[in-house]
């Protein structure tokens, strides 16, 4: 055991963005943000952006990538059912559906990922 070395490990963001490039990962990630209660501002435009970065830069121009983006800056400005219909459009140029289910606390059903990944892939027919 004298030369064992450590691993090295990637970044946070590098882990992340690399888990993202799997669809059902990253429409998880985006449920878990938008379903969270204390939503601080700018969370919800990161985790956009990571999923961007993950799903859609690496099949786009470079100009075509930073007029998603800007895209993207300009709806979450924007207020009412609009902006809506202008996310539910930009994630699906990232082959993301944008879904709305029943809650699990609603219904007295104990949700689990499985579920939430069933959910997501049904979304992206």
């Amino acid at each position: 055991m004298k030369n064992a070395k450590m691993p090295t490990s990637d970044s946070y963001q590098d882990y992340l963005i690399e888990a993202l490039k799997d669809k059902i990962h990253a429409a998880a990630y985006l449920t878990a943000h938008l379903e969270d209660e204390e939503n601080e501002p700018g969370l919800l435009e990161l985790a956009l952006s990571n999923v961007f970065e993950s799903l859609g830069k690496p099949n786009m121009s470079a100009d075509d990538a930073k007029l998603h983006l800007e895209k993207l800056d300009a709806l979450l400005s924007g207020e009412g059912s609009a902006t809506i219909y202008a996310l539910a459009s930009w994630l699906k140029v990232l082959g993301l559906n944008l879904t709305v289910a029943v809650d699990a606390g609603e219904t007295g059903e104990e949700e689990d990922s499985t579920n939430v990944a069933e959910l997501a892939e049904v979304g992206n027919v």
